[in-house]
């Protein structure tokens, strides 16, 4: 009986030596909550400088969070944002699905209608600290899946008439939408550590401080 009881204990510790050598799982990093005006407070003033950039040094669309579902970071980001689901067909081919453009408040039910906003566009990214970074990290910036926010899905014209704006310049002319885009263009800024030039802050101020002043904002900094 006690040969037993001693293989029994030796059989249970071998079955826990793998979980307690294992290492513990990362917990989610947790967001930071602050109301806009303290977020618009922590963003940095610079001066901007776009000499060097060009497009083609954001590499993207790359192959998306899931690498072996077919679909490249925007087919990804259409699929999560639609408020009705498109068929996926073979090849990542998008077929029906229904989208709500909040920069114009349009409904769109054609994938091929929609342009993959980059919140804070590009060459936005480029002057405000971006052309100090590696070429995956830029990549990463461009493909960056990892908040809501980051990437949003909206009419091709909306985003054209944006282009390269920041909201001194630049707001989406659906009135409704107005704190909703201050506070997540302010998020992106955080998120990624970028900075804002003169004009930008004060654009942003005059939202926090007035209409936007209820405006949450929820940012996860990139390592």
């Amino acid at each position: 009986m006690i040969k037993n009881i001693a293989l029994g204990f030796s059989a249970l510790s071998l079955s826990l030596a793998p979980l307690l050598s294992a290492p513990a799982a990362q917990a989610a990093p947790t967001p930071e909550v602050t109301t806009l005006a303290d977020a618009v407070g922590l963003v940095q003033v610079t001066e901007e400088d776009r000499t060097g950039y060009t497009r083609t040094k954001f590499k993207h669309w790359n192959s998306g969070d899931d690498a072996g579902d077919g679909c490249n970071t925007r087919a990804e980001v259409l699929i999560a944002e639609a408020i009705v689901a498109p068929t996926v067909e073979a090849g990542c081919k998008l077929t029906g699905g229904t989208w709500r453009s909040y920069y114009d408040g349009q409904e769109v039910t054609f994938a091929g209608s929609l342009d993959i906003d980059h919140m804070v566009p590009l060459a936005e990214a480029w002057d405000s600290g971006a052309s100090a970074w590696s070429a995956a990290r830029r990549e990463a910036y461009a493909n960056d899946q990892g908040a809501d926010v980051s990437l949003v899905a909206v009419t091709a014209r909306s985003n054209r008439q944006k282009s390269d704006q920041d909201p001194a310049d630049w707001m989406p002319s659906s009135p409704e939408a107005q704190c909703r885009y201050v506070g997540e263009w302010v998020s992106t800024k955080l998120r990624w550590d970028l900075t804002a030039d003169d004009r930008e802050l004060e654009a942003l101020k005059v939202y926090a401080e007035g209409p936007c002043e209820d405006t949450i904002v929820r940012y996860t900094p990139v390592a």
